[in-house]
């Protein structure tokens, strides 16, 4: 698809054009933003998301970056070894699905940090198509009802007593059927009338760490009125002739972007075509090398220093392609 003055693109066709209804008010691509993420949070419940974070690269007009660090954060109470048991091995699922899985929430912080800074429309004008789309009822795609019905085990047994995203009659969820969410209504409701005291404060607040107390999680009070949403320092890297714009540590993105694209320019891959084995070894033998590099340097750097500036030197990404073997 084409257009001249904007276009909006997600993994959800009514948020999508929710962010097309935000633009033609006036609004530019951070109100966009905004709305097309409150939206997701109503109809791709998977990924789009209040309870989570993200991040945010930004390229004005003017060709100023920005990039805004709203990604979740460990509780005060995490710990190291929160995912083993007493002999060190990992508790299977703790990780990724329950209680112990949350990290403290990003995702309103950074919508309403993007909004100061950027933003042109009346916040609640952004938070209200959200709130209808909530309570009055989503239409399930196909994928959103298969993933629905994919996950609905976890959905009963991590939410005791309540009814959240399966259904009452306990049948599966059908393409076409109409999902009304109440209580995510009434949240959005408070986001929009108090921004992030509507989330991070009073009874949004409340409602959360209430829950971790049923299940001996681990956000607390503090946690809520502690997080902030970081702007972070672009990483700006070049492909040949083209400039790339890429978000910072703790995103791994950025870094990894650059390593790749720097560790394959050498190497005539537009000549050899996308399906030649020599094109596929060497974009392989990158990613390797990118990955290692990742999961040794890596990290928050609240915590800990990433050598940025060494990981994305020239020289040192051709010295890590020397050992690159057609014959291997």
């Amino acid at each position: 698809m084409e257009a001249k003055q904007g276009m909006v693109v997600s993994t959800h066709p009514i948020a999508s054009e929710i962010g097309l209804q935000i633009l033609q008010k006036g609004g530019n691509a951070i109100d966009a933003a905004v709305a097309v993420n409150f939206a997701l949070a109503v109809c791709h419940p998977a990924a789009g998301n209040i309870g989570g974070g993200g991040f945010l690269v930004y390229r004005t007009a003017k060709g100023k970056s920005y990039t805004l660090d709203y990604r979740e954060k460990a509780p005060q109470k995490a710990s190291r070894d929160m995912y083993l048991d007493s002999t060190g091995t990992v508790i299977p699922g703790k990780s990724f699905i329950g209680i112990f899985s949350a990290g403290v929430p990003g995702t309103v912080k950074g919508m309403v940090e993007m909004h100061r800074k950027f933003g042109r429309l009346a916040w609640a004008d952004l938070v209200q198509p959200s709130i209808d789309l909530a309570l009055n009822g989503v239409v399930l795609t196909e994928k959103e009802a298969r993933g629905l019905n994919r996950n609905r085990e976890d959905f009963v047994k991590e939410n005791s007593g309540k009814s959240y995203l399966i259904t009452l009659d306990g049948k599966e969820f059908v393409k076409g059927q109409l999902v009304k969410q109440e209580d995510l209504g009434q949240t959005l409701i408070r986001i929009a009338q108090d921004k992030n005291n509507g989330f991070y404060a009073g009874k949004t607040a409340d409602l959360i760490v209430e829950e971790m107390r049923k299940q001996n999680g681990l956000i607390s009070h503090e946690d809520l009125r502690k997080y902030k949403a970081v702007w972070r320092k672009p990483l700006i890297s070049s492909y040949k002739n083209f400039r790339m714009i890429g978000m910072p540590p703790p995103s791994s993105g950025g870094i990894a972007l650059a390593q790749l694209m720097k560790m394959v320019e050498p190497f005539p891959l537009a000549t050899w075509g996308p399906k030649s084995d020599s094109t596929i070894q060497v974009m392989i033998e990158a990613e390797r090398r990118v990955y290692a590099d990742r999961a040794l340097w890596l990290g928050d750097p609240d915590f800990v220093k990433v050598p940025v500036s060494g990981l994305m030197n020239a020289d040192y990404l051709a010295d890590r392609m020397k050992s690159l073997n057609f014959n291997q």
